[in-house]
């Protein structure tokens, strides 16, 4: 049996990889330093090793019998990383360089690594494709972007999957495993929780776009996990690839709202704001790469994402 380590196996992204994997019959270890995971999100099944990529002997410990590595840990706050890039830089960019050296240790040449769409910085394509220009424009995406680059020099088996918007939620075996962000800055899960007392912020109604608002790229976290075992399966040896993660569509935040509302059954409160420095007006992946190379394509539309969103509430 195939034993993988994810770490970041306690966050949202992590904890569906793990039991998606033990349900496709492969053998996890979670490690995870719990500062923003949850332990209750730990799949029982798991060995689960708690630490920080800051710590080399515990990364070594829970590297043993390890034949692959899925590494999603890291702090992944845009706007946390403009107040603190030191923080981002040291854990981000330090802890993989610190996990990379525990692989060498244990002779173990096979690494999925969790990339962004952040690493893009200002999009000058419409599709982005893996080849547009990656230039960040914060550290979270400048410590994205170095990690890529220093997976490549390692000359490691390697695929960084640069995500878009994830969303949705997985009913495991064990109950639902969803968002649970402190803060909370995604953009679906805010929709959801909007209320007239605490009205849904839309940054910009100007943009150039249909119908004013900006338009993102969203995938299902299912679809995305589904994403990374085929990469484990599509590694080649000193090789490392470069693949997008997204829908290949787009939709406005407008768009968002009027689906949540379909699927609630009410409105959701909202309010206009001034745009906020930084964003583009389109992010949209082109997932031609992913296709080609993994086989992927994702199958889960955005009503789909809302409706397990909705029900990972309610349980």
């Amino acid at each position: 049996m195939t034993r993988i380590l994810v770490t970041g196996g306690a966050g949202y992204i992590g904890s569906t990889a793990t039991a998606i994997l033990f349900d496709r019959g492969y053998e996890v270890v979670v490690f995870d330093d719990l500062s923003t995971g949850h332990a209750d999100a730990v799949d029982s099944r798991a060995t689960f090793v708690q630490g920080s990529l800051l710590d080399p002997a515990a990364l070594r410990n829970a590297l043993v019998g390890c034949q692959a590595v899925i590494h999603f840990a890291g702090k992944s706050l845009v706007g946390e990383s403009v107040e603190k890039p030191e923080l981002y830089h040291h854990v981000n960019v330090d802890g993989t360089q610190n996990l990379l050296d525990a692989m060498a240790i244990h002779g173990i040449d096979k690494i999925v690594f969790s990339s962004s769409a952040a690493t893009y910085g200002q999009p000058v394509d419409d599709p982005i494709t893996e080849e547009s220009v990656a230039s960040p424009t914060n550290p979270y995406g400048a410590s994205k972007l170095a990690i890529d680059k220093m997976i490549s020099a390692s000359g490691i088996s390697a695929i960084s999957l640069r995500y878009f918007n994830v969303a949705g939620a997985y009913e495991s075996k064990t109950g639902w495993l969803a968002e649970r962000h402190n803060p909370e800055t995604h953009l679906i899960p805010l929709v959801l929780r909007a209320t007239e007392s605490n009205p849904l912020k839309i940054f910009g109604t100007d943009w150039d776009t249909a119908d004013g608002t900006c338009i993102r790229d969203y995938v299902h976290v299912v679809d995305l996990i589904e994403a990374h075992i085929l990469a484990l399966g599509a590694l080649q040896p000193h090789l490392h690839e470069i693949v997008n993660l997204g829908s290949g569509g787009g939709y406005s935040v407008r768009q968002v709202i009027s689906a949540a509302e379909s699927v609630l059954g009410r409105t959701v409160p909202a309010v206009e704001s001034p745009r906020r420095a930084g964003d583009p007006a389109t992010l949209v992946a082109s997932i031609v790469k992913a296709n080609s190379l993994l086989g992927w394509k994702p199958s889960r539309e955005l009503n789909s994402m809302l409706r397990d969103a909705v029900n990972s509430q309610v349980q």
